[in-house]
């Protein structure tokens, strides 16, 4: 259910192209149809599998339509912001529908975790004349317990004979959230049954004001700000923060019980994306950005992806990637609450919150020529760490594990043709 400015993101990839391709794009009677299907595996954590189809057609003039569906399939156990105990403990599910037990100084997964989504795009690319250029276009989402609808418009205004280019965008969401169980109160104790309302809502406005420069014939750099602002219900219903022992004694740091997160009911964030592509005489390719993210949650982030590509011998392609993301905590996010202090205004365990960092290491191979299909295989692998032992930790939490690795390894397959 992570929010995403896909649509966006999408309209100044298309700035990029439109200043790299040349000549103009002809009609063409076929679709571009691009497919893939991508299996996303943690150990001991959530597996997923996602096709994902889309298509594109030129209409004529540089008008294009293009439409993409997205099939997620989610299972696994999911952690749900429990400390470990040094005893064997039996936790309800965080919907307050089961239990399940999780063994002493292990972190609690709940295994129930399960969750489809479906989603389908559209949008609609159109001169308005030599130098002008809009996209309209809507997205709807389905998960068991979610539901999306958002809409983008945007335009993209060039000059300097069409080596810069200037874009805005916007992207307007609407969501349901109908938890399993019903939305429990926030910090309220986890147990059955919730006493919640059945559904809430938020909504979510994202903007966008982009410039893409040629260099040279061979290399462009692109700046992007965005601000995104978001009102509503943005508490994870499923996530729980534990309240632990201070006593002193042996049960010092054990978990008594835990309490359902609670977190701001808006959110501002805003970044600034700067990115640099250059090609040469080779055909070989470098692409490397950054992105700065900040929000009123008290979260910075930082984000360094790069992509090099080796053109070989009859269109086939090796591609490395390398992507790194630090992050700091939210000002409400905390590993435990003590029994003894009053429980904060807004508080959350969820881990994606915390201080962390993540490497993702891989590497693509494929064929590409316009006129053949096009196909590749992605293998890449991904490590999520963050502070284990940290200087609050009491009694029995001290032996635990408290922010333990998140390691995952991604497959894609993609194939694409003209139909």
């Amino acid at each position: 259910m992570q929010l995403n400015n896909k649509n966006i993101t999408r309209l100044i990839s298309l700035a990029s192209c439109n200043l790299l391709l040349s000549p103009t794009i002809q009609a063409e009677s076929e679709w571009d149809v691009d497919t893939a299907i991508l299996f996303y595996t943690e150990t001991d954590r959530v597996s997923a599998v996602e096709p994902v189809t889309s298509m594109s057609k030129d209409l004529g003039d540089d008008e294009i339509l293009s439409f993409k569906l997205v099939i997620d399939a989610l299972t696994g156990a999911s952690a749900n912001g429990s400390v470990p105990s040094s005893q064997v403990q039996t936790l309800t599910t965080s919907s307050g529908t089961g239990t399940f037990t999780t063994k002493a100084n292990e972190t609690p997964l709940d295994d129930t975790f399960r969750d489809t989504r479906v989603a389908f795009s559209m949008n609609w690319e159109k001169p308005i004349d030599s130098n002008n250029r809009r996209t309209l276009g809507f997205n709807v989402s389905r998960e068991f317990d979610f539901t999306s609808l958002a809409g983008n418009v945007g335009w993209q205004h060039d000059i300097n004979q069409k080596n810069t280019s200037f874009t805005v965008a916007a992207n307007f969401e609407l969501d349901e959230i109908a938890p399993v169980g019903d939305k429990p109160i926030e910090l309220s104790t986890l147990g059955p049954p919730h006493e919640g309302d059945s559904t809430d809502t938020r909504n979510q406005v994202d903007l966008i004001f982009g410039v893409t420069q040629i260099i040279n014939r061979s290399s462009l750099f692109q700046v992007n700000y965005s601000y995104s602002k978001t009102d509503g219900y943005l508490t994870d219903p499923y996530k729980v923060v534990s309240v632990v022992d201070t006593a002193p004694g042996a049960n010092l740091g054990e978990p008594l019980f835990q309490l359902h997160e609670k977190r701001p009911d808006s959110r501002d964030r805003q970044s600034v994306f700067t990115r640099y592509k250059k090609m040469f005489d080779s055909g070989n390719m470098f692409d490397i950005s950054y992105r700065f993210m900040t929000d009123d949650w008290g979260i910075e982030s930082h984000t360094i992806d790069t992509h090099y590509r080796w053109q070989l011998n009859g269109g086939y392609y090796i591609q490395p990637h390398l992507r790194l993301y630090q992050q700091g905590a939210a000002d409400f996010y905390r590993y435990f609450l003590l029994d003894s202090e009053v429980v904060p205004s807004n508080v959350s365990a969820d881990y994606r919150l915390g201080d962390l960092d993540t490497q993702t290491v891989g590497i693509k191979y494929g064929r590409s020529d316009d006129k053949t299909n096009d196909w590749s295989v992605r293998l890449e692998y991904y490590l999520q760490s963050g502070e284990s032992s940290p200087d609050e930790a009491i009694g029995q939490l001290r032996k635990q594990n408290l922010f333990p690795d998140v390691e995952a390894w991604i497959l894609q397959f993609n194939y694409s043709f003209k139909w």
